[in-house]
């Protein structure tokens, strides 16, 4: 009778590992941020730090491990089959929610999708059980579901989001005008009193309060408890002594000390209060099996009560869990793109954004820039003189000769970030809560970027669009995981077959969207944003658009070939996928466009002249692509109207006409490729030749239309095909000579040089 369970106590064993791994792909955004992106410390640094502060994290969580077992359920209304059910329901979606985050680069909840779906599943296995059962109703599912402590760890979640943003954007506008951008140049008390501060913050709310989840707070229960203003007051003063010390005596930095011990701090009470959420469903299931083992009940029969008592954790599991995370830290490439959000869209200044302005960020930008005015007219004018000394940002002069990648945002405000989230996290593990780390961390760092002017004119569009998009998604996942969990659990009830089939489910979906971030990681290689601050020289502009013009060329021939493929086999789906990638090529070459403040910003004093070149080159590759644009759409749309077929001479001329096409943009793409520019002659000649076919089959359709052509529609889809290559030719033929024109005066100034 044990042996299904013991296989699915080995699946969930399993699935506990693979849920480690790619939560913590996700969660790592929560500590490494702010240490990361300020380039506080060196990141080796940064990852030992973390590593160390994630395994002691580990052995604190033991008490948050209760609220997978009687935290959103009450265990004593489910019999052990129920539970395991659920628990299996649990690990497969969560698995699944979380992967599919971190392939999307999207920080999002492993609390909040650990929350939901107990939720949903309990659901779910108790409307079941209700369904059964003659004398109970829809109302007795509040005698199942814990509704109280589900409700109070709902609204706290909830709760994190607002006190998270705005204790950050306070914290911080104090902080700027206590240090100001001129942080170096600050008093050495002032950096001696915030250290003892910020180092106080963090030792009594991670330490202290972190003391009372493990075995060891009954030790010290007497030294702590009432005592806490006078521990305080004396950490104050013991930690700002040290501080003023360092700075005087050992010419410390210690805002890097901060971020140092806050990076540890927030991984220890990451791990402390969210390793629950990654093992607390197996482990709960085991502590299950065990009592119903020696049992000797029915599954079906046995009730679960006993997980309503507290079991305390095994220490060897807690860091076994912890060496996964340590090792998921160093070598996850997901993590790494999650990490990149969070850090773009608090970046001090403005570059390449990752997402889009919509209606609700421009409303937002419009509204805050309304209350910003009304601000203005009742603050006198002398403070606000004031306040803007204070968020001055210096002005840094680089040699000429060296090359430097600007810090996200500087150590005041890395520090804040650290010591804000710790603080908040902290308060929620003492209280038992599983406050989503992913909620403070994030909207911590989002009050920040607000309240140190980072989202400015150039940027609060596309910032708030990315705050808005993420939290979406964090509603998106409570939504997805609350129903995906119940849908799970009742197949799971429905027959045990299932869970095997949900397994492989599981795996496969893992697999192909590993795949698919592999694939989109290698592209996104391929795309060089100009955002960079780098020197760029004359062969650099030339390397640099010879790479872009190679593969427009390519991906130019393959599109202009499919259109007139598939518009031949009037193929809807084919022409509808061609269109997307269509557009894809449009938004590269429009991303490109907006680099060229930072191209020709970072260009050397002897390659500013390549800057009028670099632009007319973009303005014709945009050119060619809005030709290929127009030639996708409008096929489309006349396949899609379903409108009659071109005729067998019409189709005939558009592949005599793409033949050519396709050898001139090969010859293109091969001599850009190979940077054989002296073949630019040769290729430009190659064009009268394709300009001749498309006049002679502008003429054979006129003629048609005077003889035998009945169908207005397909006359107009004909001369827009047409007249667009015309324009697309022209526009490859405009790019090729003034890059020959480029090609010999760069050669001349070498020879005269």
């Amino acid at each position: 009778m044990g042996d299904p369970y013991i296989l699915m106590l080995v699946a969930l064993a399993v699935l506990a590992i693979v849920d480690l791994v790619v939560g913590v792909s996700n969660d790592a955004v929560n500590f490494l941020n702010s240490a990361i992106g300020s380039k506080a410390i060196k990141v080796r640094n940064i990852m030992i730090i973390a590593s160390v502060g994630v395994f002691m994290g580990a052995v604190t969580s033991s008490g948050m491990m209760e609220v997978a077992r009687k935290g959103i359920f009450n265990p004593n209304m489910f019999m052990f089959q129920d539970i395991m059910f659920i628990f299996m329901a649990v690990m497969i979606t969560d698995i699944l929610l979380l992967d599919i985050f971190n392939s999307l680069g999207m920080p999002t909840s492993t609390t909040v999708s650990i929350v939901f779906e107990l939720l949903g599943a309990a659901v779910c296995i108790s409307l079941i059980k209700i369904a059964a059962n003659d004398s109970q109703s829809i109302s007795d599912i509040w005698n199942y579901i814990n509704h109280k402590k589900a409700v109070e760890i709902i609204n706290g979640i909830l709760l994190s989001v607002v006190v998270a943003f705005s204790v950050g954007a306070i914290v911080q506008f104090f902080s700027r005008l206590i240090y100001s951008f001129n942080f170096e140049k600050r008093p050495t008390y002032i950096n001696s009193l915030f250290g003892g501060f910020a180092i106080t913050a963090i030792t009594y709310f991670i330490i202290i309060k972190g003391m009372k989840g493990t075995p060891f707070y009954s030790d010290v229960k007497h030294l702590i408890e009432g005592n806490t203003l006078l521990i305080i007051a004396g950490s104050f003063v013991f930690w700002s002594a040290i501080s003023h010390a360092l700075i005087q005596f050992f010419k410390v930095n210690i805002l890097k000390l901060i971020i140092g011990i806050g990076t540890f701090s927030l991984a220890m009470a990451f791990s402390g209060n969210d390793l629950v959420n990654f093992i607390g469903v197996p482990i709960a299931a085991w502590n299950s099996y065990q009592a119903w083992e020696i049992s000797g009940v029915a599954p079906d029969a046995f009730s679960m009560g006993i997980l309503a008592k507290k079991v305390p954790s095994n220490v060897w599991l807690l860091l076994l869990a912890g060496a996964i995370m340590v090792i998921t830290l160093w070598t996850s490439s997901k993590a790494k793109e999650v990490i990149k959000t969070g850090i773009d869209l608090s970046r001090q200044g403005d570059g390449h954004e990752k997402f889009q302005p919509n209606p609700l960020s421009r409303i937002v930008v419009r509204s805050a820039m309304g209350i910003n005015a009304a601000i203005s007219y009742i603050v006198p004018q002398k403070t606000l003189a004031y306040i803007d000394t204070k968020f001055q940002k210096p002005v840094i002069e680089l040699p000429k000769d060296k090359t430097y990648e600007m810090p996200a945002f500087d150590l005041v405000r890395a520090a804040v970030n650290l010591i804000v989230a710790g603080i908040l996290i902290s308060i929620a593990t003492s209280m038992k809560l599983p406050l989503s780390t992913t909620y403070v961390t994030f909207m911590v760092a989002m009050g920040t970027s607000l309240a140190d002017r980072a989202w400015g004119r150039e940027s609060a569009v596309y910032r708030v669009a990315g705050v808005i998009n993420v939290i979406g998604g964090w509603f998106l996942t409570a939504i997805t995981a609350f129903a995906t969990a119940a849908l799970v659990a009742y197949l799971i009830s429905w027959d045990k077959v299932m869970i095997p089939v949900l397994l492989l489910v599981v795996a496969l979906l893992i697999a192909r969207n590993t795949l698919q971030h592999r694939k989109k990681s290698k592209q996104e290689k391929k795309q060089v944003h100009m955002e960079r601050a780098e020197l760029i020289t004359i062969n650099g502009v030339i390397e640099e658009s010879s790479d872009h013009i190679a593969e427009v060329a390519q991906r130019i021939n393959k599109l202009y070939s499919s259109v007139v493929k598939d518009l031949a086999t009037h193929d809807l789906v084919k022409l509808r996928k061609t269109d997307k990638h269509v557009t894809k090529l449009n938004d590269e070459i429009d991303n490109l466009k907006d680099g060229v403040f930072y191209f020709i910003k970072s260009l050397d004093d002897t390659s500013v002249q390549a800057s009028r070149f670099y632009i007319l080159i973009l303005g014709y590759l945009q050119d060619v692509a809005q030709s290929i644009s127009y030639i996708s759409r409008a096929t489309y749309k006349h396949v899609n109207n379903n409108h009659k077929n071109l005729k067998k001479g019409q189709i005939k001329d558009l592949k005599s006409i793409d033949n050519t096409l396709s050898k001139l943009l090969e010859d293109i793409s091969e001599t850009f490729e190979n940077r054989s520019f002296d073949n630019l002659e040769h290729i430009i000649n190659e064009k009268k030749e394709l300009l001749k076919d498309v006049s002679q089959s502008i003429e054979k359709q006129v003629d048609r239309i005077r003889t035998d052509e009945t169908s207005p529609k397909n006359t107009t889809l004909y001369f827009s095909i047409l007249i667009e290559t015309q324009d697309l030719v022209s526009g490859l033929m405009s790019l090729l000579e003034t890059y020959e024109e480029f090609h010999v005066s760069t050669k001349s100034a070498e020879i005269d040089a």
